[in-house]
């Protein structure tokens, strides 16, 4: 009996053992930033790691800012950006003798949306600047209901706050009154709980519980976001500390390659070339 029972706790030892070595001489890659590419970027890491069990992938968001600052910093393996690296960053990284390289990965629409029971069913790149600089304040000033607007925007270290910045706002400042969240999930839950609220979300958030908004009487969709007529459209990247190698290269590969890009459109944003039936 005794023997028995010193051979189950030999082998429970045994298997415990050979997991935690496992583990220890996993290959691990570490991924942060942009909440827009997080989604895509979580799949391909689940879809990697089945392929590739000898390594462990590590995602978190927090904001394209966030994301680059961890890779000049050295904290992560790959940043993940809903916009391009900014000069000042870059020389922050020149510094700290990081090298970044950008890596287009998906491409993206900037939708606004509102709740779904907002009649208003399209607004001007003019009429959307005016709503975020406080200047239009009621719904009915654009042919809605007696409702006062409330503003949802991404907070100022999001790539996707950074796009809206430039292309809707033409670079001038979003009034105060509007309410800076950390996520595009966040903004999602915000308007759909808010029958006067307007926010702003990448393409693939759509379809949960929001009404999105033709811009200029353009659809945001994969074909006009491909040819540039829907004009808040933008890359999505991945960046690396120099070239990369090893695990970092192949995960870069599999994610702009067939299998990567039909992870891109599943989540509903925009593969980088048309996909095979």
């Amino acid at each position: 009996m005794k023997k028995s029972l010193w051979l189950k706790v030999l082998a429970l030892s045994m298997v415990l053992c050979f997991g935690i070595a496992g583990s220890a001489f996993a290959e691990k890659l570490v991924i942060k930033g942009s909440t827009t590419v997080l989604p895509v970027a979580q799949k391909a890491a689940e879809d990697y790691m089945k392929m590739h069990p000898d390594v462990i992938i590590s995602i978190s968001g927090g904001g394209s800012g966030k994301g680059i600052k961890a890779l000049v910093d050295g904290f992560t393996d790959i940043a993940n950006a809903s916009r391009f690296i900014k000069k000042k960053e870059i020389n922050h990284a020149m510094k700290n003798n990081i090298f970044p390289v950008a890596h287009r990965v998906a491409i993206d629409a900037i939708v606004p949306v509102v709740h779904p029971t907002n009649r208003i069913k399209n607004l001007t790149l003019p009429q959307l600047k005016s709503i975020y600089q406080a200047k239009i304040r009621n719904w009915k000033e654009l042919g809605g209901d007696d409702r006062k607007i409330v503003i949802i925007s991404r907070d100022t270290g999001s790539g996707t706050y950074e796009v809206w910045h430039k292309k809707v706002m033409k670079k001038e400042r979003i009034s105060p009154r509007a309410q800076l969240l950390a996520s595009n999930g966040a903004v999602v839950q915000a308007v759909k709980g808010n029958k006067h609220a307007i926010g702003y979300v990448g393409i693939g958030y759509l379809g949960r519980g929001l009404k999105a908004l033709d811009v200029n009487g353009v659809t945001a969709s994969v074909t006009t976001a491909l040819n540039g007529t829907y004009p808040v459209a933008r890359p999505l990247f991945m960046f690396t500390n120099g070239w990369p190698k090893g695990v970092v290269s192949d995960f870069i590969n599999f994610m702009v390659g067939p299998k990567g890009q039909k992870i891109v459109k599943e989540e509903g944003f925009v593969p980088l070339y048309e996909l095979g039936r």
